[in-house]
Parts: structure tokens; sequence; C-alpha cells
């Protein structure tokens, strides 16, 4: 009757040995039987992999439980004083102890016993008698299950970031005078959240917010303008209103085009921000913007934000229409426009570090 705890300390990870921690090359397991022959069996599969404790009962196990931390627990089903649905059903009881993986070894191979054993939170069963190298392959498969999770989300996340730039790309190349403009205003972006932050101006709603997250997502506040048609886009002159009610469809094109991407593959904090960058950064707080006129606090922050560092990029930047204008006059522009076209409280954070948006523009 077999009871037998993994615990996984590698030389980057820390494990708490009573009130310390320790670092270690060698995986420990621990292995709790009434029977030495079963000790001896594991013992000798195991020992070259891992360093082997063993022990005659669950309640030393437990007393042992004390003074370390596992990463994966093995319980036989059947042992005296506290059999392994017993003991799991203890480890349930601690919050550090509930978290331990644990896996039972056992001859039964009743469904019902399987079920009973899954409903408590076991992660896998081993039946007896047990082929060393299935042993060693599950082993390994829960120890490492954590680095395993690393590696693909590490990978979705390059996979994420690489589509993320082919967009933006594909946007900027589309709309040839702005080159540049979506790296420049995430980088004022984050100077402004952070500037905000420090001043402890909206960190109500901030506090949610992960930084890099939201400075991601707001580069794609103006994939709406993929619809727009190339003649608009780029046309030298003044817009005529029908050209102009055209051009204004980027900010709901941009909303329907993400809301694709959220009814695919379900929405998630990176999505969310960039609807709202995209549907929202044309709002004014006076209620005088599009698409939707809102006005006030009623326009989501992200909005907010990006309003304020779209126009000041587009002011210091050359466009089809205009000539670059010099950071002072950009700042002036951004200044007058508190309560207007601006959130007030947001220009006064601007106003304290204009001098940094500036030192962006000249780079």
């Amino acid at each position: 009757m077999i009871v037998l705890v993994v615990l996984g300390i590698t030389t980057l990870a820390t494990a708490k040995i009573g009130r310390k921690k320790v670092r270690n090359h060698v995986k420990t397991i621990l292995v709790v039987d009434d029977s030495l022959h079963n000790l001896l069996k594991v013992k000798h599969s195991l020992e070259k992999h891992y360093r082997v404790i063993t022990l005659s009962s669950a309640e030393k196990m437990f007393a042992l439980l004390d003074k370390l931390m596992p990463d994966l627990i093995m319980l036989d089903i059947e042992m005296p004083d506290i059999d392994g649905f017993g003991a799991i059903a203890k480890l349930n009881e601690d919050e550090t102890t509930a978290k331990i993986p644990v896996l039972f070894l056992t001859s039964h191979t009743d469904e019902m016993i399987e079920a009973k054993g899954f409903e408590l939170g076991a992660v896998d069963f081993i039946s007896k008698p047990f082929s060393t190298p299935v042993l060693l392959n599950r082993l390994a498969t829960h120890l490492h299950i954590d680095e395993l999770i690393k590696k693909r989300t590490k990978r979705i996340e390059q996979l994420h970031s690489s589509i993320l730039s082919i967009l933006v790309n594909v946007v900027e190349h589309r709309d040839s005078d702005t080159g540049g403009h979506i790296e420049r205003t995430s980088k004022y972006l984050e100077l402004l959240i952070t500037s905000m932050l420090k001043k402890d101006t909206y960190s109500s709603i901030l506090k949610s917010w992960d930084l890099k997250t939201v400075v991601s997502s707001a580069r794609l506040h103006d994939i709406g303008k993929l619809t727009v048609r190339d003649a608009i886009l780029n046309k030298p002159g003044k817009l005529t209103p029908e050209e102009l009610v055209e051009m204004r469809r980027h900010a709901i094109e941009g909303k329907r085009i993400i809301g694709q991407v959220i009814s695919i593959v379900g929405d998630d904090s990176f999505l969310h921000h960039a609807e709202f960058f995209a549907e929202y950064h044309h709002e004014r707080w006076d209620g005088e913007g599009y698409p939707k006129g809102l006005k006030g606090d009623n326009i989501p922050l992200q909005g907010r934000l990006m309003a304020i560092v779209d126009v000041y990029d587009a002011l210091i930047s050359v466009r089809p229409y205009k000539e670059a204008y010099d950071s002072a006059y950009a700042e002036q522009i951004i200044s007058e426009g508190a309560g207007s076209a601006f959130d007030p409280l947001l220009i006064e954070v601007f106003n304290d570090i204009k001098e940094s948006f500036a030192a962006i523009a000249k780079s």
C-alpha cells in the first residue's frame, strides 16, 4: 500500500523546508507504504532519477509535510488508519497541501473507484503491478507540467506578437505618411499611464490594468483604416463631406474587426482593450466626437487616453493635408483642448510630462 510523494526543486526554483528556502538540483520523492517489499520496489525504480525517502505510514507523511512542501503525492488507496481517499481529503483541507498534485498507485480497476479519486482531485492513476518506464513517464509529465505550460504560453505569446506586428505594419504601409505613428503613440501612452499612476489619477480603473497588455493593444487603434480606400486615406487635400464620413467609419470598422476576432477566440484582456481603443479614440470630452458622440467620462478611459496621444502625434507629423507642427504648438493645442476635446484631468498629467512627449517626437 503505497504513498509516494515527489518534491521537485530545480536550480531556478525554491522550495520551503520548515521556514527556510533551499535550492537543490534533485527532485525528492517520498514513498510511504506499510509493505517493505513495495517500498523497495518503488525505490529501486526511481532512485536513479530522484532522491527517494521511504516512510511506513500516511501519518508520517503528514508529519513530514509540516517541514517540506512536495510537488506531487502518490497514494495507494488501501492503507491502514488513513487510506488514500482519506489522505487526499485531508490534504484538501489545507490551502497549501491542496495544491499538491495527487496520483494514486493502486491494484484496483474499478471505474467507480477511479471516478471517486478524480472527484477528490487526483490527477492520475497508476495500476499495479506497474511498469517502471510508464511510472517514470507519468511522473515526468506531472512534475514538469509547469514547464510545459510555460513553453506553450511563450509560444502563444510569440504567435500573438507576430500577428500583431503584421497587422500594424499593414495599417502603417497603407497610410504612407504616418510612418512611426503607432510606435510613437505607444510610447506616449505608456508615459501617460505611468505618470497617471504616480499622480493617482483614475487609479481605481488603472489598478486592474496590465500596462504591457494595454500599451500593446493600443497598437491596433487604427486597424479600421484597412477598410478605407487609398484615395481617401492618402488624399493630399481636404476631404469632401462624403469622404469624411467614410474616413470616420474606421472607428466602427476597427471595433467590428476586433469583434470578429473575439467571436472566434473569445474575449480576453488584450482584445477588450484593443476594441475600446479602436472604437473610442476619436470621441471628444464635450460630446462632439465620433462615432457615438459620447461625452465626459461616458467615454471609456482607453478612448480618452488615445485621443490625446493620437492628436498630439498627428500635430507633430507630416500628413497629406498638412506640414508638421513643432512640439510647442502641439502642446499648446492639446492644453487648450482641456474640457472640450480632452479630459481635463488627463491634460493636467500631460502638462507635467509634455517635455517627455517632445523628446519622443524628436527621437
